[in-house]
């Protein structure tokens, strides 16, 4: 599949079945809106599926992972090598996604991209690596459109295997080095925001590396002048293939009509990449929680989502998605397991009453 026929196939919410979803949220026996979020998400899916949905559906994470050529600018507390470490230790199940992810019931699928060395065999690790790592984007270029485009596809290809085999909802993760420095980079240019705004500690730096990588951020940006009203030379340019995987989950999510529940900082450049390839994909996204990073906060209000969660998060990894499902199976056990003031013999509110 082309990404512009994969473009093609994301279409608008149903807003006969979200109509039809509120009408049962007032119906059930408590005061309408009461129950904030939970009733938000539950409409919401209403319209991604075209129905209130009956069960909860089968979540999956994609944990997509890539390495960062920008490393060498001395961006990051932790060398390249970790990338492929953690990607063991996510196949082994020691990660922070893991815990999360099996507290939730989440399927977790991990993906080498675009690692700069070759993972060992490891149980349920997809081999589907574009290219050994990006280039340093401080130098030039971090990548060529056309791997930009071979690894949204290879997103998008994995979520129509998992929507086939039952997936329902899928969650954003990943894991790269380096990978804060290009997602800070994405968002400055898409918002317009200077990258002393946007730029984050990432893994741990202190002052000093903190101003190091800002300046690195400035002058990727000054050296490849990204063109905002293009996302795909902007994503070549400044992206990671990481990134990229995710951006084509979130478009595969939207094109399958399954929500995509977007974790936090290098997700939402993710989202943020996908939202500028085609604005519908935005209406499939849900926001799992707020990061510690800087830049989530303007991403997600680039992107008009609300964050589910508020945890101070900053590991990345599909934490927060994990969490986030773990809450719309609520939502959806709301919609289903609530008696009406019919069926349980409640009186409604009182018209002209107050409360």
């Amino acid at each position: 599949m082309s990404l512009e026929m994969l473009i093609q196939k994301i279409k608008p919410l149903n807003q006969v079945a979200m109509t039809e979803a509120q009408r049962h949220l007032d119906d059930l026996t408590k005061p309408p809106g009461s129950l904030g979020v939970l009733e938000t998400i539950g409409k919401h899916l209403a319209g991604i599926y075209g129905a209130i949905p009956s069960a909860t559906p089968k979540k999956t994470i994609v944990l997509m992972a890539g390495d960062h050529g920008v490393v060498a600018e001395g961006v990051s507390a932790f060398p390249s090598e970790v990338t492929l470490q953690m990607v063991a230790n996510f196949a082994n199940g020691g990660a922070g996604i893991n815990v999360l992810a099996r507290h939730a019931g989440v399927e977790l699928v991990c993906v080498d991209v675009g690692i700069a060395g070759n993972p060992p065999d490891l149980p349920n690790l997809r081999r589907c690596k574009v290219a050994y790592g990006t280039k340093n984007m401080a130098r030039g270029p971090a990548m060529t459109q056309e791997q930009a485009v071979r690894a949204i596809l290879t997103g998008a290809d994995l979520v129509g295997e998992l929507a086939a085999a039952g997936t329902g909802i899928v969650g954003t993760g990943e894991m790269g080095i380096g990978n804060t420095t290009s997602s800070a980079a994405l968002i400055a240019v898409f918002s317009g925001m200077p990258p002393a705004d946007v730029v984050g500690r990432g893994t741990g730096l202190n002052d000093r590396q903190l101003e190091r990588k800002i300046r690195v951020v400035e002058q990727a940006i000054a050296v490849n002048r990204p063109r905002r009203e293009d996302p795909l030379d902007a994503l070549a340019k400044l992206g990671g293939l990481e990134i990229a995987g995710l951006t084509g989950v979130i478009l595969g999510a939207a094109a399958n009509r399954m929500p995509v529940v977007i974790d936090g900082f290098i997700s939402g450049a993710a989202a943020v990449v996908a939202g500028e390839i085609c604005p519908l994909a935005k209406e499939y996204m849900l926001g799992s929680h707020l990061s510690e990073e800087p830049g989530h906060k303007i991403m997600l209000e680039y992107l008009g989502l609300e964050p589910i969660l508020m945890m101070r998060f900053r590991l990345g990894e599909g934490t927060g998605a994990a969490l986030g499902m773990f809450v719309v199976d609520a939502a959806v056990k709301i919609m289903n397991e609530m008696a009406t003031f019919s069926q349980a013999g409640v009186a409604g509110k009182v018209s002209g009453s107050d409360g």
